[in-house]
């Protein structure tokens, strides 16, 4: 009898031995999935999945500014191989949207149509971040020639429509009656770029298809909340495509001509 007291007591321990592990793992999955490592990555870039209370789920890379380059592929950002997210807007091989690196534009030569010189046709939401100052913001501008920058060799902008995320009334009528946000009503894919008061950059694809008012609030309440400053719309819908290790997220498989890289820390 004293034996099958022992062996009862060793099994109760046992059991709850793995009862304890298993939960214990449980919280671990938990609490650190909008957080879990990607192969392949960057150093310096982190990746979280969150679906908001809206029902939106955003896929979010974010670093810092010093990592980010804007590189022009002509194909899907998936096959690029470059950790990242798409960029502005563009028709066939014509940039319509400013991206620009260092005074270089990305797909041509400086003031040329397409290049990446000009916002086209309207002056819209750049963001811009300014190597010497270390200090990022957004600018409402149709060319590179307006931007404010120290020194027109060492900084990058990229292109969009202003999100005026500290203006809730008045971000409507600036990005779809004066920027012309194309397709704002319709239930699409989305794309933006932000960055929060530190000057951390977030690189922001939906995987839901949303309005682009969803898509603003799903960000201004998931997406370094109490912190975010201000961001830009990006291209859109087949165009809103993402990479960062076995994340792929390929929109509708088109091509596009400009892509938002996130680099290693150097």
């Amino acid at each position: 009898m004293k034996d099958k007291a022992i062996d009862r007591v060793a099994l109760v321990r046992r059991s709850l031995l793995i009862f304890f592990s298993i939960f214990t793992l449980t919280l671990g999955v938990v609490f650190a999935w909008p957080f879990i490592s990607i192969e392949d990555t960057p150093d310096g870039l982190k990746y979280t999945q969150i679906t908001t209370d809206n029902g939106v789920t955003l896929h979010v890379l974010q670093t810092e500014p010093d990592n980010i380059s804007l590189l022009t592929i002509n194909d899907n950002v998936v096959r690029s191989g470059h950790s990242g997210i798409n960029g502005g807007f563009f028709w066939e091989d014509q940039l319509l949207s400013i991206a620009v690196m260092d005074g270089i534009p990305t797909n041509g030569d400086v003031k040329e149509y397409g290049s990446g010189w000009f916002n086209t046709k309207y002056d819209r939401g750049t963001m811009v971040y300014d190597r010497i100052t270390k200090k990022v913001d957004v600018q409402r501008v149709a060319s590179a020639d307006d931007l404010t920058i120290t020194d027109e060799t060492k900084f990058w902008a990229q292109g969009g429509v202003s999100m005026n995320l500290m203006d809730d009334n008045r971000w409507y009528d600036a990005a779809i009656n004066e920027e012309r946000l194309p397709f704002s009503s319709d239930k699409r894919l989305r794309s933006a770029m932000a960055y929060d008061t530190s000057g951390d950059i977030y690189l922001i694809v939906s995987s839901t298809k949303c309005t682009a008012e969803q898509f603003r609030t799903a960000i201004k309440s998931s997406v370094a909340v109490g912190k975010l400053q201000e961001g830009i719309f990006l291209d859109g819908d087949g165009s809103s495509q993402l990479l960062a290790g076995n994340v792929k997220l390929k929109g509708d498989d088109r091509k596009v001509v400009q892509m938002i890289v996130v680099n290693g820390e150097s």
